[in-house]
């Protein structure tokens, strides 16, 4: 019978997770453009930018914690590896990362677009919520399965 490699459902879940998102945050959005700044307020958006990139910064500096403190603590183990398990939750922390990285890298860049005067689109606007709930979800399900993992 054949078994896929360590790690396989956790590159899986990481890699379907933010197109599965995307599609159903696009398929929500009613219209063809959306303004950022609240209320058309010039600037309005820069409290909410500074919040959601904090809280980005806090997931990926979580995660990337994480990954370390694992894959660090491995040198104390006889065999120098850690259990196969773990090769799920670990690749979806990386995930969680990655899309951390492209969440605040976009939304920094929509934005600078919108002050510019272009529109902020659909497109983006969707692709922007999927990443940034992508985070989060590969997140939660990265530690929750690390949870089982060590409990198990």
């Amino acid at each position: 019978m054949w078994h896929p490699f360590p790690g396989f459902s956790g590159l899986v879940i990481g890699c379907l997770s933010v197109p599965t998102l995307w599609v159903i945050s696009y398929s929500l959005k009613e219209y063809e453009a959306y303004n950022l700044d609240p209320q058309n307020q010039p600037t309005a958006f820069e409290p909410l930018l500074a919040k959601y990139i904090k809280l980005a910064e806090f997931l990926v500096g979580l995660a990337t914690s994480s990954i370390v403190l694992l894959v660090g603590s491995s040198a104390f183990r006889a065999s120098g590896h850690l259990p196969w398990v773990y090769a799920s939750p670990l690749i979806l922390l990386a995930f969680c990362v990655l899309y951390g990285l492209l969440f605040m890298a976009l939304l920094i860049l929509n934005y600078e677009n919108v002050q510019h005067g272009n529109p902020h689109t659909k497109l983006e606007y969707s692709r922007r919520e999927a990443l940034g709930f992508g985070t989060l979800l590969c997140f939660c399900a990265g530690y929750l399965w690390l949870v089982f993992a060590v409990i198990r």
